[in-house]
């Protein structure tokens, strides 16, 4: 592992423990009972449970916004990904976006997978969709484009009795990774986590340090690690030229639950953002954050 990401990780371990290399915050002199509790974690729900406010679809042969056959809904407090409105498939491969994006910050959520696959969805899609985070904005992509340039939290679960099919991989569609300390241009790195069944819950997180660090994590445990996301290879169509500038790190970017002919669940999906006000004598400073964005500062 190379040096600059040896202390990206000693920084991550460091914040989740609490231990900190900066001054505590307090709030200011005088004010600290109106300051915010600056070890208490403001969790985001990006999903209220009923509505899908926030979000956006950009489904393969529609223009953003067309939530096609209604693809994406929002019922019984879950996020669903349904093709009972389809005639056919057609390629339509979706993602929901979250209307902004982020950087620096943890992404936990919990999914299922239901129902049957498309019958003219790819095979390879069969039980099988993710999370796309570090995502191009869905209004730069063209009708025709098939997936975000971004990278994936791949989903999957058990295809075949007694095969193994792990969760929780890396896949980069018009992206790459550094991984093991190399740039890896696989479309798919193969986590070390556990095969799970069709229709039972599993919790997957996200730890995503700009374009320092990723760490995959599912029910609970590290899965796999890598550093420097960026731009390059292929596995990605119909694209704007002007959005796949390889080499290009990627530090930013939006975050999309992905369909692509399997139907899933998700629910319970929260982010805690690890970018903000760090001056201690800033009302609403925490000291779990990672980078600084001064602008939030509240006084």
């Amino acid at each position: 592992m190379k040096t600059g990401t040896s202390c990206a990780v000693i920084l991550v371990i460091a914040c989740l423990l609490g231990v900190l290399l900066f001054s505590g915050c307090t709030g200011g002199a005088g004010r600290i009972e109106e300051a915010e509790d600056p070890d208490e974690a403001t969790w985001i729900d990006l999903f209220d449970g009923e509505t899908l406010d926030g979000w956006t679809a950009k489904l393969q042969h529609h223009e953003v916004g067309d939530n096609y056959a209604m693809t994406f809904r929002a019922e019984d407090g879950i996020i669903k990904v349904r093709y009972d409105g389809y005639e056919e498939f057609g390629d339509r491969f979706g993602h929901l976006y979250y209307y902004r994006p982020f950087s620096h910050y943890r992404l936990a959520l919990e999914y299922r997978f239901v129902g049957e696959a498309m019958p003219d969805a790819p095979e390879y899609a069969r039980l099988n969709s993710g999370v796309m985070f570090h995502s191009q904005d869905p209004r730069t992509m063209p009708v025709g484009q098939d997936w975000p340039i971004s990278v994936e939290f791949q989903l999957l679960a058990e295809e075949e009795v007694g095969r193994p099919r792990p969760t929780g991989n890396m896949c980069s569609p018009g992206t790459a990774v550094v991984y093991e300390g190399r740039l890896d241009e696989r479309h798919c790195i193969e986590s070390s986590a556990g095969t799970y069944l069709k229709d039972r819950w599993v919790s997957a997180e996200l730890l995503v340090l700009g374009d320092s660090l990723v760490r995959h994590m599912i029910e609970g445990e590290p899965v796999m690690e890598y550093t420097q996301p960026q731009i390059g290879g292929g596995v990605v169509s119909g694209y704007d030229p002007a959005q796949k500038q390889d080499g290009g790190l990627l530090a930013a970017g939006f975050i999309a639950l992905q369909g692509e002919g399997q139907e899933i669940d998700f629910r319970n999906v929260r982010l805690l953002n690890l970018k903000g006000c760090m001056d201690p004598e800033a009302l609403n400073c925490k000291r779990y954050y990672v980078a600084s964005d001064p602008a939030t500062c509240q006084y």
